[in-house]
């Protein structure tokens, strides 16, 4: 771990009302965990990401539990779910919806399709051609959904959760670097460690616990948390060191690239709901460390041909190469 200070004059004091968002936060874990075993990193991630606001990518091999963990996150957050099975006949119109003639009225009725929920499940999304994924940009950038030149409100909230697996799978097709860019995190469940691993094969089937989960939240309690989240403090050194890790990467010419004003303004909020899920109301360094390679490694991919670890070790060359303290 590197070296950190904390950055908050304020370290004392508690967060308000800290005792009903500790609780709401530990029944929102206790729930997830009902389901998702071993995997206490990645929840914290997912939900770190849910309560900035962001889009979700899990990548991993086939049955590593993605979509299980994606329902988890929809049941327990209370929200309206919907799931598309992306493959390569997939339309564009399959995912938006489409204007449809009514013979009876004489006119064309636009008939909302699934991404009108609270939370879409795009499951496996690289096995969709790039003309369906792009279909996804508008509404995760800017909620709402354009079909013959007529914008369409999406619901409030609204979290993409895409599924895929490694590129080195057959029949998959890269995200393109601007649909990457819109997925606040990227994170990877892995194996199960072996306790992890023999609860599973001696307890439950886990998509059973998911039918017995009862909403935690519901979106007035996520808006709370939300907000929360939204104050949580950053001081002027913890955004200097934020934002000496993005020049680095924009600067280096070991990137191809670097991170993007809509990278950097996603650190900051992921930091902020790290630290509310850690239970304070200010970010220290070990907070923007803890969340910099999901936000990042899959923004500092250079090429696809060497794939997730380029991205990873890229994040971990970021981190070694600034210090916490200028």
């Amino acid at each position: 771990m590197l070296p950190t200070t904390p950055t908050s004059p304020n370290t004392s004091v508690p967060l308000e009302a800290s005792a009903g968002v500790t609780k709401q936060i530990q029944r929102l874990r206790h729930s997830i965990h009902q389901v998702i075993l071993g995997k206490d990193q990645q929840v914290q991630l997912a939900l770190a990401c849910l309560l900035a606001k962001g889009h979700l990518l899990i990548e991993d091999l086939p049955g590593m539990g993605k979509t299980t963990l994606a329902h988890t996150l929809a049941k327990v957050m209370g929200l309206d779910f919907r799931r598309i099975q992306f493959t390569s006949d997939l339309l564009p119109a399959d995912i938006s919806g489409a204007a449809v003639f009514d013979s009876h009225a004489q006119t064309f009725t636009f008939q909302p399709g699934p991404v009108f929920c609270q939370c879409l499940l795009a499951d496996e999304i690289n096995r969709a051609t790039p003309k369906a994924q792009s279909a996804l940009l508008e509404a995760m950038e800017e909620q709402q959904v354009s079909v013959d030149g007529i914008s369409h409100p999406l619901p409030v909230p609204f979290f993409v959760i895409a599924t895929q697996n490694p590129l080195s799978q057959m029949g998959t097709f890269p995200l393109p670097e601007s649909q990457l860019d819109r997925f606040l995190m990227r994170i990877e469940l892995g194996y199960p460690d072996p306790a992890a691993e023999r609860a599973m094969l001696t307890g439950v089937e886990p998509r059973t616990k998911i039918d017995q989960l009862a909403p935690v939240l519901d979106q007035d309690g996520l808006e709370v948390l939300q907000r929360k989240a939204e104050a949580v403090h950053l001081s002027e050194p913890l955004l200097d060191y934020l934002q000496r890790l993005v020049t680095f990467s924009r600067q280096n010419s070991d990137f191809d690239y670097g991170l993007s004003p809509r990278a950097a303004m996603g650190l900051v909020r992921c930091t902020r709901s790290w630290a509310l899920l850690e239970g304070r109301d200010y970010a220290i360094p070990e907070d923007l460390q803890q969340i910099f390679p999901a936000v990042v490694e899959h923004r500092l991919q250079g090429s696809h041909d060497q794939g997730s670890q380029r991205g990873q070790s890229m994040a971990r060359q970021l981190l070694e190469a600034i210090d916490v303290l200028d």
